[in-house]
């Protein structure tokens, strides 16, 4: 028998029906000389620190840095995983040919390997690479099976990104617990979540120590146009006031008009992170919710795999594209033109040097029925950005008016769509769109206005202005912003072009930033208002005692994700990024402890916080110990109370329609030891 292993029932079922395995079993599908079973994501983790030493379960700085000898896995603690992984054993043990037919991704290559070493598969494993789960993706994949040793630098990318985390999240969680949490709260250092904390301190402080500046603009209204001089700001006010009394009765002059026509190509196809960009923007989704909304989708066959950092395609892609259109029937009126004749085979859109592992997220051709809630939301973005990649170039005609008035220069520039080409295809959507809440910037007016027919020579009358203005602080991340400083490294790029040169720094992965985000509000460290996030006094307290630049810059960050990058791609060795990462936190470690003062970070007498997704919670006191890990605490998370170390296996959790939202503290920990 041939045994295929997938991530979850729900693919497992897919590939079956495809393979022609039909007879259901206890944890797996039989038939046609195939068995098809599945994991639920993780069943298997690196092991906890009192695994490798009974000293190690103390949280005690005298055992730091805690570094094993030698890293192994185990089984999580969980009854349904146990005996999925029983099942799991026995069919490999059993089986002439293993098919890892995991996610195709770095997370998902990582999943599946640690389960065929803890269940000892000695028999050829195969890889099943697909972008879809359409019928179709899946016999292509299945016809063209690779060996499971291609992806052996994919493999070590994902066990040095695991090992490093435990090696730095163990260690420095520890440390800055002990040292500064004052025994009333786990203080959760990260090699992403800890950098990505410190962006936000950072504005924070900027917006905090703000001061607002005077300056001065000078315009004046000629035609009904808006003109500004081209003196720009004044720093002094008596300066723009001796143009203005030079300038006063005085007749305008228009002196040039100057038109240059130009073109705009469509936005480019969605990766995860901008469509998550473009989710918060319209529709103020988190990061995490389009997650799961897009990973929805792909199991519903509708989007292909959404775990992407490229926003291009294939160019063996090229000849399914009329295909995939023709399956867009909800769309008909905006494909009709386009498959009316050749598509386009543009270069912004097929390159095969800019596509590794997976290509952008599109539609795949099956019609998007019984799609539930914002699933539609989220479909129709995909959707409407893929047709528009084939329509012609937007035209447009920029028109720059220059003018005077007694040697004082000035100009307005206005703008004209000629051609609206790709623009047509996002016309619903505009008229359907939300008001924008002032959290996002706006594009001055006047640059997009259609300016009057002005004549080279003609003067007139003008209204002059001259108004005090002040400067403003940053605007506070979003998550849109975030995402995008987490993509670049922290640095604010609007070029396309240059922003994919940056990904190569990006701190985390496409597919981890959400959680990232997730576990900050988890950890109450950043709060939210509106669209914008702010930190907690926690967040900017332990940031504040953080002196290691290394732990919290996310340039460096971004540094050593590149070697992880490097890893995957077979140029950079493993065990060189582990080797850093160990000296690393030996250095840490050695200068917390040589930390000689009194500072503590601030836990109890605070204010409520507003805490994960706008729900304010009660004052509160210690966190509670988990009953199940008994060394995580019980924090409240988006649906429910868990354990915050529930991202290193722990399975604890008490949901909110069985207790209520407002429990305090103390009834939460009247709750837990009644559950013991």
């Amino acid at each position: 028998m041939k045994v295929c292993i997938a991530e979850k029932p729900s693919v497992a079922r897919e590939i079956a029906g495809v393979l022609g395995a039909d007879r259901k079993r206890d944890g797996y599908i039989e038939g046609n000389g195939y068995q098809v079973s599945w994991t639920f994501g993780h069943l298997c983790t690196l092991k906890e620190p009192q695994d490798y030493s009974p000293d190690w379960k103390q949280w005690n700085v005298r055992f730091l840095p805690m570094i094993p000898p030698r890293f192994g896995i185990k089984l999580i603690d969980n009854p349904a995983y146990r005996k999925q992984f029983q099942i799991l054993e026995t069919l490999i043990r059993n089986a002439e040919e293993v098919i890892n037919c995991g996610d195709a991704g770095l997370e998902g290559e990582l999943i599946q390997r640690w389960v065929m070493q803890k269940a000892g598969c000695t028999c050829p494993v195969q890889r099943l690479w697909i972008s879809s789960l359409t019928e179709d993706a899946i016999r292509e994949g299945f016809r063209t099976l690779k060996d499971q040793a291609e992806y052996q630098h994919l493999y070590e990318a994902g066990l040095s990104r695991a090992i490093g985390d435990w090696i730095l999240g163990m260690n420095a969680t520890r440390l800055y617990t002990l040292r500064y949490g004052q025994n009333k709260q786990v203080l959760s250092i990260g090699r992403v979540q800890t950098p990505t904390l410190a962006l936000i301190v950072k504005r924070w402080r900027e917006i905090e120590n703000f001061k607002p500046e005077p300056y001065w603009e000078l315009k004046t209204v000629y035609r009904e146009t808006t003109f500004s001089s081209l003196h720009g700001r004044f720093a002094k006010k008596e300066e723009g006031e001796s143009l203005l009394q030079q300038i006063t009765d005085r007749p305008f002059t228009v002196t040039d008009i100057a038109e240059k026509r130009g073109k705009e190509s469509a936005p480019r196809l969605f990766d995860l992170t901008s469509l998550q960009v473009e989710c918060n923007k319209k529709f103020a989704f988190s990061a995490d919710d389009t997650l799961k909304l897009i990973q929805s989708l792909y199991e519903k066959k509708v989007t292909t795999y959404p775990r992407v950092d490229t926003t291009f395609l294939s160019e063996d892609l090229y000849p399914k594209i009329p295909q995939i259109l023709a399956g867009l029937t909800d769309y008909a009126g905006l494909t009709a033109v386009l498959l009316s004749g050749k598509i386009p085979k543009s270069k912004k859109v097929f390159d095969n040097a800019k596509v590794t592992d997976h290509h952008a997220i599109i539609p795949t051709g099956v019609p998007a029925r019984n799609l539930a809630g914002n699933e539609g939301k989220v479909y129709d973005l995909v959707a409407r950005r893929f047709i528009a990649a084939f329509y012609p170039d937007c035209e447009v005609s920029t028109t720059t008016v220059s003018g005077e008035v007694e040697g004082v220069k000035f100009k307005a520039t206005g703008k004209q769509i000629l051609k609206p080409g790709w623009r047509v295809v996002f016309e619903k959507q505009q008229a359907d769109a939300e008001p924008n809440d002032g959290s996002d910037e706006q594009r001055p007016a006047e640059e997009n206005a259609v300016l009057p027919d002005f004549t080279k020579g003609e003067s007139g009358p003008h209204k002059p202005d001259f108004a005090e203005k002040h400067t403003t602080p940053p605007k506070p991340y979003t998550e849109a912003t975030l995402l995008r400083a987490m993509e670049t490294a922290g640095k604010f790029v609007e070029d396309e072009e240059l922003r994919d040169a940056l990904k190569e720094n990006g701190i985390g992965r496409p597919s981890t930033r959400a959680a990232i985000i997730e576990t900050l509000f988890k950890r109450n460290y950043i709060r939210k208002e509106r669209k914008n996030l702010y930190a907690t006094p926690t967040g900017v307290e332990l940031i504040d005692s953080i002196q290691d630049e290394l732990l919290k810059s996310a340039e460096l960050t971004g540094l050593w994700e590149n070697k992880l990058r490097k890893i995957e791609q077979g140029v950079y060795e493993a065990p060189a990024f582990i080797n850093e990462l160990k000296e690393m936190v030996g250095q840490i470690v050695q200068n917390v402890l040589s930390d000689r003062s009194s500072h503590a970070i601030s836990i109890e007498g605070e204010a409520p916080e507003k805490t994960s997704r706008n729900k304010t919670a009660p004052a509160t006191t210690a966190p509670p110990v988990c009953p199940v890990c008994k060394k995580g605490t019980v924090l409240r998370g988006k649906t429910a109370y868990g354990c915050s170390e529930y991202a290193n296996g722990c399975t604890f959790r008490l949901p909110y329609e069985s207790y209520g939202e407002g429990l305090s503290d103390a009834e939460l920990k009247r709750i837990i030891n009644s559950n013991k």
